[in-house]
């Protein structure tokens, strides 16, 4: 029985690492800015960078805009055309007043506002999308700053609660074991 005992012990931590790792990974969808039509000229000029600084995007996720495509669009642009706030040559440009672009690779996303003189007053978002290495290696979000509003994904993954409770019910086993309440 002590051997059965030592052998599962020795296997449990493999089979979490297994399951844990087989878990699919989930893309999220980011409503920019939080909340629906929330791109406009913000009240402070840094209002979109902030809130993006609170999430953590991976390869795979989406940014999300609900804006209306009356009076403004989304431009996707280089680095340049985000510090000079340059409408004239984007990279894409997103006009249907709902707008999903799938971050496909790690590193900045640069967006700005379509609409003359936005760009200058705010309206305009920098991302930063993690690798995939950086990404496994912290998987749990850093703590949001106090007084600040939690992130807000219009659609967040299951996939971190299904490694939560893989991780309760292996403890919960462990500690039954090791109590002896199991075997």
């Amino acid at each position: 029985m002590a051997q059965l005992k030592r052998s599962i012990m020795a296997v449990l931590p493999l089979v979490l690492m297994l399951i844990v790792s087989l878990t699919p990974s989930e893309a999220t969808d980011f409503l920019v800015g939080g909340k629906e039509n929330s791109w406009q000229v913000p009240s402070s000029p840094s209002e979109f960078n902030r809130w993006a600084q609170k999430n953590r995007f991976k390869v795979g996720d989406y940014l999300v805009w609900k804006e209306d495509a009356k009076s403004d669009w989304v431009l996707e642009v280089t680095r340049q055309g985000y510090e000079t706030c340059n409408t004239s040559n984007p990279v894409r440009s997103y006009s249907d007043g709902s707008t999903r672009v799938k971050l496909d690779r790690s590193g900045p996303f640069f967006f700005i506002s379509g609409v003359k003189g936005h760009c200058e007053k705010g309206q305009k978002l920098e991302v930063v999308v993690l690798s995939e290495d950086h990404h496994r290696k912290s998987e749990a979000p850093s703590p949001a700053p106090a007084n600040s509003t939690a992130p807000t994904p219009a659609h967040s993954g299951g996939n971190a609660l299904l490694r939560d409770d893989v991780m309760i019910v292996v403890g919960l086993f462990i500690k039954g074991f090791m109590l002896g309440h199991l075997f």
